[in-house]
Parts: structure tokens; sequence; C-alpha cells
């Protein structure tokens, strides 16, 4: 039945955008953050072909996300005394509409209005599903019950671990580490961004486009899973500087800045299976049920697939046992084909071999092959026919 209370965990694009659904269609929702506030910044994310800005535009987010978009960022990979050796347009990237993650979140969170309610600073640590409800204990003490759950948490999903059980079951490795921090930018590269790469290594530095002076650093190194603790800032500094100590180019100066960095991102490659996506009256959404980290459309998955398990709710009058099937049946082969991408992310920006770094730089210097590459990407972001619920919600008085 709408007007039935659901809870989310994760205020980053998924959650919010479930939320915004739901309240459309008269349910209730509410949004757990462990972060105190909303994350502001944040790496570009980008959106793609008419499905992912059919949905944005559906939700009258679209021309306020353009006026804050970044408007994309070349990528310009160049040898240790900053010849080019290879270059990237910026819709290769960039897609259709690029814009900080930060900056997504906020309009998107606006978007849902005062239909959401937002508990900021906690986090859910025990679920207890009831023939009424789900009983949810959260980190500040408090106890509530809710008619439905959903893990919207990314990759390392804590609704995932406390439903399906611990994330070594669920995400596989896929050979690389990333991380991101920001710096000085002493180098000027303007909007775009440069790469420096050995092999299975990558280093590489963007323009900031909120502000001229500071810069992002970037690296990307291949390695086996590593054992770390993920809330251990130091630790994760260390396994940075340790892979990238013996490089030149700029790499001196992006470590120097690593040094007091507060807001470094750390995390593997990895790649989310999980089958099913529910499990009594708790479902998965985006990342948390099929991420991938890099290269996998998450965003534009997320989006998709927030609006339709919103929409199959509604459509079975907030009868999970429907709406939770339907929505993975239609949203599963989708996201199975914009996860591929994923997989090929390490290997095409930090390629093990110095062959390898050769071949990849050769090909895509030829038209012919960015023309393939253009029209691959297309196909993962397509290929889905969405359901129209506004008839649903017209029924429901919303």
């Amino acid at each position: 039945m709408t007007g039935s209370s659901v809870l989310i965990s994760g205020a980053s694009i998924a959650g919010p955008a479930l939320a915004y659904w739901l309240g459309r269609h008269g349910f209730r929702p509410t949004i757990v953050e462990l972060a105190p506030a909303l994350r502001t910044g944040g790496n570009a994310v980008d959106f793609r072909g008419p499905v992912h800005l059919g949905l944005l535009r559906r939700m009258g987010v679209l021309d306020e996300l353009r006026a804050a978009q970044t408007g994309g960022t070349a990528m310009r990979f160049v040898d240790a005394d900053g010849r080019r050796v290879m270059e990237m347009p910026a819709d290769f990237a960039g897609g259709d509409l690029e814009i900080l993650r930060g900056e997504l979140s906020r309009i998107l969170c606006a978007a849902g209005g005062d239909r959401t309610e937002y508990l900021f600073g906690d986090s859910i640590t025990a679920l207890a599903e009831t023939a009424d409800g789900v009983d949810v204990t959260f980190a500040s003490g408090r106890e509530r019950t809710f008619d439905l759950v959903v893990g919207a948490d990314g990759v390392h999903s804590n609704v995932r671990r406390l439903t399906f059980g611990p994330e070594r079951d669920y995400v596989s490795h896929l050979g690389y580490y990333v991380a991101g921090w920001a710096m000085p930018d002493e180098l000027g590269p303007g909007r775009d961004t440069l790469g420096y790469n050995v092999p299975g290594r990558l280093a590489s530095i963007g323009g900031d486009h909120r502000d001229p002076a500071r810069a992002g650093a970037f690296v990307v190194f291949a390695a086996p899973e590593l054992s770390y603790d993920r809330h251990d800032l130091g630790a994760q500094k260390r396994l940075v500087h340790e892979r990238f100590a013996d490089l030149g180019w700029a790499v001196p100066r992006m470590l120097a800045a690593l040094a007091t960095a507060d807001d470094l991102y750390f995390d593997q490659i990895c790649r989310v299976d999980i089958k099913p996506w529910s499990r009594g009256r708790v479902a998965l959404v985006g990342d948390a049920a099929c991420g991938a980290t890099l290269g996998g459309m998450g965003n534009g998955t997320a989006l998709v697939a927030a609006y339709t398990l919103a929409g199959e709710l509604a459509a079975a009058g907030g009868d999970h046992t429907v709406a939770f099937a339907r929505y993975e049946e239609r949203i599963r082969p989708f996201a199975r084909r914009a996860q591929r991408g994923g997989a090929g992310a390490g290997r095409f920006l930090a390629p093990k071999t110095a062959r390898g770094l050769a071949i990849r730089n050769w090909l895509h210097n030829r038209e012919w092959f960015m023309t393939m590459t253009y029209r691959i990407a297309g196909d993962r972001s397509a290929g889905i026919t969405l359901p129209d619920y506004r008839e649903t919600r017209e029924r429901s008085g919303f």
C-alpha cells in the first residue's frame, strides 16, 4: 500500500533518487546517512544517452544539473618529460553530462523536498524483520520500525552485510586500486587531466572546476587484494606512497600533498554480484546490488534502478513480495551490461606491461577505434524501455 514507510541507507545518488520517486508515489521515505551532512565536491560523475537524461528530465533536475556541470574533461596522457602520448576527448570520460558527485547529491536531495526525512550522522546496526515490518536499531541508540528497508549504500553496503552476509561473498576484486585527493594546482592543467603511466600504475592531475588554484590528484595501481582498514586514513596513505614513491614527473608533489590531505578516497576496483537483490522486506539498489567501481556506469544505473523500484512498489500497491521481483527482473539485464565496462577500467588506465601501454596508446590515437568505443558505451547506457508509472501515481493522488 502507498503510504508505507521506507528506510533508505545512503544519501549519495541511488538513495536520494529513490526517495524522490517514492515520495511522488505517496510513500514515506527516510534516508539515514553516516556522514554528518551531505558530502561536497568529490569526483566527477557522468550520464549519457536518452535513458539517463530522460530520467533526469522527468525528475525536473536536468536544467539545474546542466547549469552546474563541469563541461567534461579531456584526458591527456604524457611521458616523464610532459610530452603528449595519447589524448581522450572530454566527452569520452564525461559523457553527455558530467557533474561533481557532491553537486549531484545536493540537487537530487533538494528535488525530494519535504517528502523525505533525513537522519545524518547515523547508521544501521541491526535489522530484525517481523510480520509487519523491519525493526531497525541505529548506532545512535534510537530504534524505529519501517515497512521496508533499502540499501543504497554502495559497494561496501552495510545493509547488504546485515541482511545477506559478509562482503567477501559478493564483492570481487578486479586487480586494481584507485585513490584520489586534493592538492594545489602547480602544473596548470586547466580543464584537462594530465596522466603519466608506467606499467601497472597511473598518476594523474586534473583541474578543480570550482577553484582554479586547486587540483585533484588521482592514482591507479595494479595489486592483488590487500588487507587494510577502510577507516584508517594513515594506512591507506602509506599504501599509496609505497606504490608511487619511486616515480618522477609530478608524483613527488602529489605525494607531498597526500601527506596532509584529509579528503583521501581509496578503494579497490571491484564488482558486486548478488542474487537475488532482496530478502523479505529488504532490497538493494545501485552499487549495493550491482556496483562496478569505475567504468560500470553505476550512476546512470542507480537512477534507472531507483525509478523502477519505486514504480514497481507503487504498481503493486506497496506489496514488496511482488514489486521486488518485478524490479529485479526489469533491471538486472541492463545493470549487467553496464557492469561490463568496470572489468576493463583498470587495464585501460594502467596496463600492466610496457607492451600493453604501447598498444593502448596506439589504438586510442586511431579514429576508427574511438568510434567503436563510443558505440559500445552508448549501447551499455541504452537497451532498456522503462515503464511509465505516472498513471499509478495519479491513482494514488500524488
